[in-house]
């Protein structure tokens, strides 16, 4: 399972993204200003995130345990776009093809 595209957003971090598409084999594509939906990956995991972390929530008070355990929580929840295997299960398969 894997793509051929990367999406991203219109940040300067993303100056070089010719040497990214050349590096990774892919097309690069930019989501137009204000257009959130264009990045659906991003905007499906700060859904989850908030599941954890109301928007409302002052971040200067969650302690490192908590978001170490959010993160633990949600790699590995079951995704539907990974065929209900965990970002975990995708990630350790992936490290295993390459080692």
């Amino acid at each position: 399972m894997g793509s051929n595209n990367f999406n991203n957003d219109n940040g300067k971090e993303f100056a070089r993204h010719k040497r990214i598409a050349e590096k990774l084999n892919c097309d690069v594509y930019f989501a137009h200003s204000y257009n959130s939906w264009e990045r659906g990956l991003n905007e499906y995991t700060n859904k989850l995130i908030r599941q954890y972390f109301p928007k409302n929530k002052h971040l200067d008070n969650v302690k490192q345990n908590d978001i170490s355990e959010t993160i633990k929580k949600l790699n590995n929840r079951p995704r539907t776009k990974l065929g209900y295997r965990t970002p975990k299960e995708v990630f350790i398969n992936l490290l295993n093809k390459i080692n």
